[in-house]
């Protein structure tokens, strides 16, 4: 596993390159017709590699505490089903398929043994209040035996406590918005936590990124989500890697 800069050597596909925007926008990744690759799929997964970005994707734990690569809480937007990703068995889960594709709804181990070390992963722990217990512990697990490059981020200072607890040995940072009432919260909880590196909203680089770079020259920031070239220009502007989707960079 390298450190946090390692994340961040190349652009970094938001939720893999996937073309849900095909049927709103036309462009790099293609005209008004069906999905082919949906967020948080092994096929949008693939299409990163092959390009050779970095991968963010969501993790949510099935109902046996299983990490699965899932961003959402409902099951609805995404397939159709009704129920909660947390409330749904294993067995349930792998029974269904992500917006009419032929793609189903991976777990962390096995984006793992599709990626095996050939990009980045930037790992987004989505946090639920009273619904969290073993999911860091159980993350850290399955990322014990990877060798890749890989980072763990969260919103929830509470998760990234319990990952840090369970002993990772990877890069561990916040994800956040960075609204200027807030920065010196989000500072105090990166010096606290001992964090590795930040994910901030685009829109709120501007008040973020002067006082990160103040006391964290050389630390890896990251912005979310980068949907033109401009906006990629802005990110770079603030010394980020962008999260993107709906365009190449």
């Amino acid at each position: 596993m390298l450190a946090a800069d390692g994340l961040v050597q190349r652009p970094i596909a938001h939720r893999g390159l996937h073309d849900m925007l095909r049927g709103q926008q036309r462009g790099a990744l293609g005209g008004r017709d069906r999905v082919r690759r949906p967020e948080n799929s092994l096929a949008a997964f693939k299409a990163a590699m092959e390009r050779g970005y970095a991968i963010e994707c969501d993790l949510q734990p099935s109902r046996e505490g299983e990490p699965m690569v899932f961003h959402d809480e409902s099951l609805r937007r995404l397939t159709g089903a009704e129920g909660q990703i947390r409330q749904s068995s294993l067995a349930e889960i792998s029974l269904l398929r992500l917006l009419g594709t032929e793609e189903g709804v991976p777990s962390l181990q096995e984006l793992l043994d599709l990626v095996v070390g050939r990009v980045p992963l930037v790992l987004e722990l989505k946090s639920v209040a009273g619904e969290n217990a073993g999911f860091a512990e159980r993350v850290a697990a399955v990322l014990a035996g990877y060798d890749g490059p890989v980072g763990v981020m969260s919103f929830d200072p509470l998760l990234l406590q319990d990952v840090r607890r369970a002993g990772l040995e990877a890069p561990v940072g916040l994800t956040l918005t960075g609204e200027a009432e807030s920065v010196a919260a989000h500072l105090a909880t990166m010096a606290r936590l001992k964090l590795d590196f930040a994910s901030c909203r685009l829109a709120d680089l501007a008040h973020f990124a002067p006082a990160y770079r103040e006391l964290h020259q050389d630390r890896a920031l990251i912005s979310w989500t980068v949907r033109s070239p401009a906006e990629a220009e802005a990110s770079r502007r603030h010394g980020a890697q962008i999260t993107f989707e709906g365009f190449l960079p």
